[in-house]
């Protein structure tokens, strides 16, 4: 770590990074790198000041005394970063994979396991209205993230006008709201894209997920980058699990699974399917 720069509001120490790293990876896998640590400082100092400590030593006593922050903490140290149709072949070939696999009345099932604010199941939930022509297609999306505070953002589904500004006209008239008064510059989702999706809270590294088997489509998508090795694998494999053997994983742009040792094959930028028997 560098030497701290005199104008800081709260000392700030290697140790107290050390210790802040520990505690992230202990409770929600995610690994930070060496260059986080001015980050880790200017997030958590806003708690601080929030919470009226004088120091690091202050809060990570209020943290051991009060369970409740721990939700806190962890919100403050994820990164969320997020787009409208991120990723648009992705969703191209979603639309296609639906359209192929309607089987009668069984609901195709989705778990995007990193909503975010929302943009990406929302996207979800488009691309199927889309590919079945109907604001009422047969899929099921689960949303899911650990920062309970992006999440209570993607279930209001407001977002300013700068964020849907890349969508065409007809879809921006066909599943958004504008606002007007005091809610004028920005936008709200129709409710038909609400009625398709399940916000949870989900911590990926939890015992229980609450997900039954059978999955068509799990989005897990620049989220395995905040992980170490080991525990990458731990959960493609637990995920991979949930999938029918006909359904498809996809990854961010950067993640990449096509060691033979993987529960997965590569079928298409960043897609795969699963190997092996399953239902």
């Amino acid at each position: 770590m560098a030497e701290q720069p005199e104008t800081r509001e709260f000392h700030y120490t290697r140790s107290d990074f050390e210790r802040v790293r520990g505690m992230l990876y202990k409770r929600s896998g995610i690994s930070l790198s060496d260059s986080k640590d001015q980050m880790v400082y200017s997030r958590l100092a806003r708690r601080l000041r929030a919470l009226r400590l004088n120091s690091f030593t202050d809060y990570f006593d209020y943290m051991s005394q009060n369970d409740n922050e721990w939700q806190q903490f962890t919100n403050a140290l994820t990164t969320n970063l997020t787009a409208f149709f991120r990723e648009n072949h992705h969703f191209e070939q979603l639309a296609k994979h639906l359209r192929q696999h309607a089987h009668g009345a069984r609901k195709q099932r989705i778990w995007c396991s990193a909503a975010s604010t929302g943009e990406e199941p929302y996207s979800l939930a488009i691309t199927a209205i889309e590919a079945f022509g109907r604001n009422n297609p047969p899929v099921e999306i689960i949303a899911s993230d650990i920062d309970t505070g992006v999440l209570a953002t993607a279930e209001a589904g407001i977002y300013s006008d700068s964020r849907v500004e890349q969508l065409s006209l007809e879809r921006k008239k066909r599943f958004f709201l504008r606002g007007k008064g005091s809610n004028q510059g920005k936008v709200c989702v129709r409710d038909e894209l609400r009625d398709l999706i399940e916000f949870r809270q989900i911590n990926l590294l939890g015992e229980q997920w609450g997900i039954e088997p059978g999955l068509d489509i799990i989005f897990c998508r620049n989220v395995m980058i905040y992980f170490d090795k080991p525990t990458q694998s731990k959960l493609l494999e637990r995920m991979v699990q949930l999938l029918r053997s006909d359904g498809l994983f996809f990854a961010g742009h950067s993640e990449s699974f096509v060691q033979a040792t993987h529960p997965v094959k590569l079928i298409g930028r960043t897609v795969y399917k699963p190997v092996g028997t399953r239902p």
